[in-house]
């Protein structure tokens, strides 16, 4: 014989209950059928009750509404020929429960006995509505109400099952039917004085398995609209799967801490026959979803899943006057227990200083008033104080059998959690190691779920969250580089790179589940407003693991968010050289944020765009390594200039093909007048451990004063054709000495400087082409031959590419 439990959301409509007749006819064994109420028809009687008490006559809509949709599934569910008797019975039974309501609303109360008995109703009617309608499809069934078999006693003044009376009673039941299928009600049971009570939460699920143990079933059967006991909660955590094969104690620890696909008290009366439990799923039968059994777990596993719990407050008795003392301990929790208050967690500092519990939210403050009164004597004295509460916090674990033979699984954890932000308020181990517990930040759960789940079962594939500023030139390469290469990444990398959300100038776009970067350009023109707080803002509140800010602008605004991004363990990567060329104060501010909050800060493009000049001097210098010397080519834009000037064109139009190309910035100003060059050298001495502001640095320009005082781009271009003659004499005097000119920088002895020269032939700078850049790294270890690195120093591809090789820097961190 098997037993099945049907859940709310199994019995919530008509084709759902179409269903269960469908999975339970390809049964050939004899079926005990266990169903609760229709989907939320329990809460409904509560709130009808609760309205009644307090002569509100509202409840009368609610009982309405509720003999209206029982009725509504009669008809839907049974031919026109059979719907009469049942329709006759369910009228019955609202007339009595309609009775049962108005006598609470008279006496403007309702005690728990009478609450019993208005709930009942739920169970009672589905489950003769659902046995009704299989007798009319001609299988062989029969109702039977579990109030007869399921018998109560009071024990510390709650009721609970009496074994001895009901085991006798469904040995006896079961033993005389000649039924295939015994359709009967969940949670609901009679008192020993013929009292109808209930079984509490998860009742139905406590039914079936208290049948189930009664008459030896072959299984358990838990039919629910999940495929199983998961790895996590699905609907927190997309990756989520289905664990096959489970054993009991890891169900239950998972079922404690949350997985309400089962109710822990579920199991104890299965537990001791070794009856095994299958979890399936009402509307995915075929799915093969989780064995529960005593053995271990397959395959040594060590997580099996990782599980929360929310709502949770947290109350800490503290104080020197409990060191030493025996019976505090004893007292705390009593005082709890008496007020009927759950403690989940408990955590004790060897000290004895201080004990923490977590309890439900819903009793913190009766805990608090309760606690405070029974301590009265100790604070009053300072011996102990004053118990203040911590709210908005949930306890996330992680549950496995095999956890305790795994060396590291706690420090993981807590790493993990760490490295994503989420601040561990307390942490609780038992000695079996069967579960680590620790409380957090309730706002922090769904990255916690993520962020733990990808490190212990995602096969090491690290996903991680951008947030892009800038899709311009650089930004949309970008965002196009990042599409060819996703498979690659997940394939061989291991990484999984989404874009959560975009910004231009006008407008924004999220979307929580990624960005199709195949149209990105289309929903972004339709996408809110652009506004950089409200982008701060989303950010932080999606709260995503692994969460990267990708800067491709060139605002000082947008610079000067990077504190708060970092702050919130956002990395930073970008190509925006204000902030790392801003005073040193903020400089070292922000690199010193991104080591408290373990956050990266990356800003590879900042000189020499795709080619690794900072990555290379960090390595050099964690190596030991010290800088004596630097000169350079830092500018891919003025290189492309002079490499291209000469005799035959004209300064003005080389600049302006330079701008058109993408060379320089929007404003070539920035770039001819050596201000960007300064700030590049000022990087690099910087990375080198100097402390200099860019004020330090000498500029010797090549730009006329009219040029350079110009107020916008039109007058600019203007001013260089104005003073063409000044451009071919610098061209003409190099040309004669058999010289080219490169704008170069150099930082030697302390001292930076930047300025236009004429290259002889020989020197490393002279056949520097194009746009490329080249840095010469003087050091201790390389003081006559430097380390030489050149190439590509300018462009929206290579830029684009460095900023994508940061990124892939920070998901192998």
């Amino acid at each position: 014989m098997k037993v099945l439990k049907f859940g709310g959301s199994s019995v919530a409509k008509p084709e759902n209950i179409i269903k269960i007749k469908n999975i339970i006819s390809k049964y050939n064994d004899p079926i005990v059928l266990v169903v609760s109420a229709l989907g939320g028809v329990t809460d409904l009687l509560l709130e009808a009750g609760s309205l009644a008490s307090t002569q509100d006559q509202s409840y009368k809509n609610i009982l309405s509404t509720l003999e209206e949709r029982h009725l509504s599934t009669i008809k839907a569910l049974l031919p026109v020929t059979a719907q009469s008797k049942v329709l006759s019975k369910v009228k019955s039974e609202f007339n009595v429960l309609e009775t049962l309501l108005e006598g609470a609303y008279f006496i403007g109360e309702i005690t728990p006995k009478l609450s019993d008995k208005i709930v009942s109703y739920g169970e009672l009617l589905s489950s003769y509505i659902i046995s009704e309608y299989l007798i009319s499809e001609k299988l062989d069934a029969e109702f039977k109400d579990s109030r007869e078999l399921i018998i109560t006693h009071k024990l510390n003044g709650k009721n609970v099952v009496n074994f001895n009376k009901t085991n006798t009673n469904c040995v006896d039941f079961f033993k005389s039917s000649d039924k295939k299928i015994t359709v009967c009600p969940g949670f609901i049971a009679t008192s020993e004085e013929g009292v109808s009570t209930t079984l509490g939460r998860g009742g139905s699920d406590y039914t079936a398995a208290i049948y189930a143990a009664a008459i030896d079933a072959d299984i358990l059967e838990i039919w629910t609209d999940v495929s199983g006991m998961y790895t996590a909660n699905p609907k927190m955590v997309k990756q989520a799967k289905a664990i096959p094969h489970i054993s009991y104690e890891e169900a239950m620890e998972l079922s404690h801490f949350g997985a309400k696909v089962l109710y822990p008290p579920t199991i104890q009366p299965v537990l001791s026959k070794g009856i095994s439990i299958v979890i399936k799923n009402t509307f995915s039968p075929e799915e093969a979803g989780t064995l529960i059994t005593k053995s271990k777990n397959e395959k040594g596993k060590t997580v099996r899943g990782i599980s929360h719990i929310g709502n949770i407050a947290l109350l800490s008795l503290e104080g020197s006057g409990m060191v030493g003392i025996p019976g505090i301990s004893k007292r705390f929790f009593e005082v709890l227990s008496q007020a009927d208050i759950s403690v989940v967690l408990i955590t004790q500092a060897s000290s004895e200083h201080s004990i923490c519990v977590g309890i439900s939210a819903d009793d913190v403050d009766k805990a608090v008033s309760i606690v405070n009164e029974a301590f009265e004597y100790e604070i009053e004295r300072g011996r102990i104080k004053q118990v203040i509460p911590e709210k908005d916090l949930a306890i996330v674990a992680l549950v496995g059998d095999n956890m305790k033979s795994h060396q590291g699984l706690s420090g993981k954890m807590f790493s993990t959690l760490g490295k994503n932000n989420v601040n561990i308020r307390v942490i609780a181990q038992g000695a079996s190691e069967r579960n680590i517990s620790c409380i957090i930040d309730e706002k922090d759960v769904k990255k916690a779920l993520n962020a733990l789940h990808e490190e212990f079962f995602e096969e090491n594939i690290k996903q991680l969250n951008l947030f892009v500023m800038g899709v311009g030139n650089v930004g949309a390469k970008f965002l196009e580089q990042i599409k060819e290469q996703r498979k690659f990444l997940k394939e061989n990398l291991k990484l999984n790179i989404r874009v959560i959300g975009m910004s231009n100038s006008r407008t924004m776009l999220f979307d929580e589940k990624g960005i199709d970067l195949n149209d990105w350009s289309t929903k972004l023109t339709a996408g809110q407003k652009a506004d950089k707080s409200k982008f701060l803002e989303l950010v932080n509140s999606l709260n995503f693991r692994n969460s990267i800010f990708v800067d491709n602008t060139a605002s000082e605004e947008v610079s000067n968010t990077y504190n708060e991004y970092l702050g919130n363990s956002i990395s930073v990567v970008t190509c925006n050289k204000i902030a790392c060329s801003s005073a040193y104060e903020n400089y070292s501010h922000l690199k010193s944020l991104a080591r408290t909050y373990n956050a990266p800060f990356l800003f590879e493009t900042n000189v020499g765009a795709g080619l690794p000049i900072i990555d290379t001097l960090k390595h050099l210098i964690a190596s030991g390594d010290k800088i004596l010397k630097i000169q350079a080519v830092l500018s891919g834009s003025l290189n492309f200039v002079f490499n291209n000037f000469n005799d035959k064109t004209t300064f003005h139009d080389v600049v302006k093909q330079a701008q058109e190309e993408g060379y320089t910035e929007p404003d070539p100003k920035i770039d001819l007048s050596g201000v960007d060059v300064m700030r590049k050298i000022l990087i690099l001495a910087r990375e080198s451990g100097n402390q200099l502001e860019i004020s330090d640095i000498t500029n010797n320009p090549f730009l006329p004063e009219e040029s350079l005082n110009t107020a916008n781009n039109d007058e600019f271009f203007a001013s260089l054709i104005q003073h063409e003659a000044h451009f071919q004499s610098l061209f003409t005097s190099a040309k004669n000495a058999d010289s080219k000119l490169k704008y170069v920088a150099q930082f030697d002895d302390g001292k930076a400087s930047v300025g236009l020269q004429e290259i002889p032939k020989g020197h490393d700078f002279y056949n520097l082409e194009g746009s490329d850049n080249i840095v010469l790294f003087y050091t201790e270890r390389y003081p006559n031959q430097p380390m030489i690195i050149k190439g590509a120093g300018a462009g929206a591809a290579v830029t684009a590419s460095g900023i994508f090789a940061d990124i892939i820097r920070i998901g192998n961190f």
